[in-house]
């Protein structure tokens, strides 16, 4: 998916902000659960769902560019509670950064971890080493 940077994005050193990568890798998360879900797929992913861990990995600086940067999202680890969300970001086609974030299922109403239902099993299984975006 494509992510558009903000000028307010870059630091004081004039290059995105480290901190800013992970905003970027939301937005990949939110294109995965909420837009390419058909109605008959949103899941309690939607409603529900915490960030446990990331990880950032930075490879190259990224500076402010009108072009929109491409961030490639895939899923692995689906457990009972559990699951991780990969990122690969480009920047002009230049891999500049990767991640990953772990993922836990949660019940607000009760305020508690949950299991993952086997729909949203299937749901994620569809982006398993998936690395086109």
């Amino acid at each position: 998916m494509q992510v558009p940077m903000r000028w307010s994005d870059m630091d004081a050193y004039g290059h995105v902000n480290n901190v800013v990568f992970l905003t970027y890798f939301e937005m990949a998360r939110v294109d995965l659960f909420f837009d390419r879900a058909s109605l008959e797929e949103q899941t309690g992913l939607r409603r529900g769902t915490v960030v446990v861990a990331h990880d950032v990995r930075y490879r190259l600086p990224v500076v402010y560019s009108r072009d929109p940067l491409e961030v490639h999202i895939w899923v692995s680890g689906i457990r009972a509670a559990a699951f991780t969300c990969h990122y690969e970001l480009f920047d002009h086609g230049r891999g500049a950064v990767t991640g990953s974030t772990l993922l836990a299922p949660f019940d607000f109403a009760i305020d508690r971890p949950r299991r993952l239902t086997p729909d949203e099993k299937s749901f994620l299984a569809r982006y398993t080493d998936e690395q086109d975006g």
